[in-house]
């Protein structure tokens, strides 16, 4: 029994570290020039879908569309818990916007076969445009329910959940299959369980296979392949070859959307207060912060 989980999760680069010296000149982010982390509200929503296995069985299935670095972040949500996890990579993906994004893990999700929930976060912290998720939704034919922040009930194929709305909540009920998007406060991830690190700390994708078989002439990649499948460490690979799409809805040639300008905003303050770094300037400083109700 149980339900099939599948949670859309994204490497996405430390947008506290954007500059225009990591902006392509076709709008794109250079993602090699910044470091990569778990996009939160992703990982927010990998924590529901495990509690979700918890209190009613099941699997979760963890799927990113990245390059092939990703593979990192699929091992984290094998740490925390998922049961199986899935790269999609290609080149002819990059640069893809919301809409070939979305396109191209519909038809992903739908070479997975049969589902009952997914899980999104609500946005990613690169683009901010919390376009993906329903987009997807949208793709695949399933209803969706945005700014969850608690699963209040699955009985009878149907799931109650809660979403935030402006200045409360609303319960709403809907059929399985359904896309959920979730907010940053639904849940607290949990850490990384220690023995999942031990298992699966040497999985490995496709790529990062053959990468071994080129830095040593004994190794033989379809040997590789074998022996990590039966020890359940390989992480399969989707690619263009892999799936039925239209190569005019993907990548750059597939995206609409195009990036005019980046800028670096920097708000400061249009009054400043100087103190002496002396015993009755800190003095000073601590009684203005106190009267600002900043301390105290």
């Amino acid at each position: 029994m149980g339900y099939r989980s599948i949670v859309l999760v994204k490497q996405v680069p430390d947008t506290a570290n954007i500059s225009g010296q990591v902006m392509r000149p076709d709008g794109t982010v250079n993602r090699a020039k910044l470091p990569a982390v778990f996009n939160p509200e992703d990982k927010v929503a990998l924590e529901l879908a495990l509690q979700t296995k918890d209190q009613y069985g099941g699997t979760v299935t963890a799927v990113t569309m990245g390059p092939p670095k990703a593979s990192d972040l699929l091992r984290e949500c094998l740490y925390m818990g998922a049961d199986e996890v899935l790269l999609i990579s290609d080149r002819k993906f990059a640069g893809a916007d919301t809409l070939a994004t979305s396109y191209v893990l519909a038809e992903a999700i739908n070479k997975l076969g049969k589902y009952d929930i997914i899980f999104a976060g609500r946005q990613a912290i690169d683009g901010d445009t919390a376009q993906v998720g329903p987009q997807t939704a949208e793709k695949l034919g399933v209803p969706q329910i945005t700014y969850a922040e608690k699963i209040v009930e699955i009985k009878k194929n149907k799931i109650t959940v809660r979403r935030r709305i402006d200045g409360g909540f609303e319960e709403l009920r809907s059929p399985l299959p359904v896309l959920i998007t979730v907010i940053k406060d639904a849940a607290f991830p949990r850490t990384f369980r220690a023995k999942r690190v031990m298992a699966y700390k040497n999985a490995r994708t496709l790529m990062e296979l053959e990468k071994m078989t080129e830095a040593n002439s004994l190794l033989y990649i379809d040997d590789l392949l074998q022996e990590y499948k039966s020890k359940n460490l390989y992480m399969p690979t989707f690619t263009v070859d892999d799936l039925d799409v239209d190569l005019t809805r993907i990548g750059l040639r597939g995206s609409p959307t195009k990036v005019h300008k980046v800028e670096s905003v920097v708000l400061a303050g249009s009054e400043h207060e100087q103190f002496e770094p002396t015993k009755e300037g800190l003095n000073e400083l601590i009684e203005k912060l106190m009267q600002d109700h900043i301390f105290g």
